[in-house]
């Protein structure tokens, strides 16, 4: 099987298909799909059933391999059918010989001999990443997998695995001897040695930690560990919570996500659903299915995670310089985009709150109507009340993770950053991006420590996340900012260079096939 990241190797019926498809065939959009192979959940809290809604919610195309039919409710699993295993690998045919899939998710796999079905498919038909979840007990306790299953895990499937997601209980099962997971520590050592076993990443789940204030999980990737923190959200409705993990990690990877990436934004998305359907009844027992169309109910109807090459021409409004050349922030941005700027920030500091309000909802509308997203500066309130796309946070504003909390998973979150360590703890705090200058002097802010294009290639050396350079860049010194030639330096970020100039337009447009040009001798 390929691993993550690789070039899929797709099998011959496949190739000779598309070689005979037409150039209207070609290009046509590629769809990010995934095949959950799970059981069937007739109370569709948690399963297949949880799987496609949380694809679905993620806008990922998922199909389905169904390898058990269980009766069950909000009481708990009444029966368990087995699918005979020929049947699971019919599906499996179907399914991986026609769809381009892109990640295959597993959760229940109740046999070794459909645990060998699945393999022998999977050697076939390569994907570029394998998302196993390693289902054995239900959140009411029924016993889904027995130990017969746990040889051909430790010793097969794991081993082929790009994440394994188990929760303490499943961790404790895989490790066997008796080990017992209680604390943070026994996790992370739960989390190395599962690591040991082949899997080139582990993410241990710390939901059912006896006598923790918040939720944490664990993830290493075989050489550090990250803790994942987050509040405890008391509620019965939990049913489901590691299939919709899982599954919102496989979404993420098939949508082109890094693997700490994907996990970050399921966990922030779980988090988010549960907090959201805290306080819904459905059904009568004590383990209540969750509600994983939280955006579309929240009108949060972007449906494109962030992408770090909406970085290469950032625009950043300054309220000061449009009164001096006489033009609304409205039509600064609508020049702005007209010229070629691909993400648009809202700086302002002198208007009252309801007029940023009213001129941050017009914005919105323009950007979205050309398909930029839009963050606020420093201002989270006005972010929430105008649904832009995000914020963009300096060193002395609210705390990332604060900004997270209040914005939920799917919003952009950029920070300000000059040294290295600012940059590590952007990452850990869960930021997309940062910004990093100034790199040259500028007007706009007084008593702005300059690092220069030797700080700028430090910080993008020590950043895990993309990054914008800022500070004093225009037409004349652009190019050499993009020539420091770092990988994830993705675009600079301007103010007077576009707002400053008494045609927005003709200056982006001009900054725009500046940033292009030199893009193209990188390549």
């Amino acid at each position: 099987m390929q691993s993550l990241g690789g070039i899929r190797s797709w099998p011959a019926t496949y190739r000779a298909t598309t070689a005979s498809m037409t150039t209207t065939t070609e290009s046509m959009r590629k769809v990010a799909q995934v095949v959950t192979v799970a059981g069937s959940d007739s109370g569709a809290g948690a399963g297949i059933q949880a799987d496609i809604k949380v694809c679905s919610a993620r806008g990922v195309y998922c199909a389905s391999v169904i390898t058990a039919v269980t009766a069950q409710n909000t009481h708990g699993v009444q029966s368990v059918h087995l699918l005979p295993p020929e049947f699971v690998s019919e599906q499996l045919k179907s399914v991986l010989s026609d769809l381009q899939i892109d990640v295959v998710k597993t959760g229940m796999l109740p046999s070794p001999e459909i645990v060998d079905v699945l393999l022998q498919s999977l050697s076939e038909y390569p994907v570029r990443a394998l998302v196993v979840d390693p289902v054995m007990v239900s959140t009411s306790g029924h016993v889904l997998a027995g130990s017969s299953i746990l040889s051909i895990f430790r010793e097969r499937l794991l081993p082929v695995a790009d994440i394994i997601t188990p929760n303490v209980k499943e961790a404790a099962a895989l490790l066997g001897g008796g080990v017992r997971i209680q604390t943070v520590a026994q996790m992370r050592s739960a989390a190395k040695s599962l690591h040991d076993m082949g899997p080139r990443f582990v993410l241990v789940k710390g939901g059912d930690l006896p006598d923790s204030s918040d939720s944490v999980d664990v993830y290493f990737d075989g050489k550090e560990f990250h803790e994942l923190h987050s509040p405890r959200i008391t509620t019965r409705n939990t049913h489901g919570t590691g299939c919709t993990l899982a599954s919102c990690i496989a979404a993420e990877l098939a949508k082109g996500s890094n693997m700490l990436s994907a996990v970050k934004v399921a966990k922030r998305f779980v988090d988010s659903a549960l907090n959201y359907s805290k306080d819904i009844v459905i059904g009568s027992g004590m383990q209540g299915p969750f509600d994983h169309f939280l955006r579309l109910k929240k009108k949060d109807l972007r449906q494109s995670t962030f992408n770090p090459d909406d970085l290469f021409l950032y625009a950043v409004t300054d309220s000061r310089m449009n009164k001096k050349w006489n033009r609304s922030i409205v039509d600064a941005v609508k020049a702005a985009i007209e010229g070629g700027a691909t993400i648009i920030q809202l700086r302002e500091k002198e208007a009252e709150t309801r007029e940023f309000l009213e001129e941050a909802k017009s914005c919105v509308e323009i950007c979205r109507s050309n398909g930029v997203c839009l963050l606020i500066n420093d201002r989270v309130d006005i972010a929430l009340a105008c649904d832009a796309d995000g914020v963009h946070v300096g060193q002395s504003d609210m705390p990332v993770d604060l900004v997270r909390s209040l914005l939920g998973p799917d919003k952009i979150i950029g920070v300000s950053c000059k040294t290295e360590e600012q940059a590590h703890q952007a990452w850990k705090d869960g930021a997309d991006y940062i910004g990093s200058g100034g790199v040259f002097p500028t007007n706009t802010k007084a008593n702005n420590r300059t690092i220069g294009l030797d700080g700028l290639k430090e910080v993008c050396k020590a950043s895990k996340l993309p990054v914008v350079a800022i500070g004093g860049i225009g037409i004349s010194n652009a190019e050499s900012v993009m020539r420091i030639d770092e990988p994830n330096l993705k675009g600079v970020a301007v103010v007077s260079a576009l707002f400053d100039q008494q045609c927005v337009l003709t200056q982006a447009k001009k900054l725009h096939k500046t940033l292009r040009e030199s893009k193209r001798e990188q390549q």
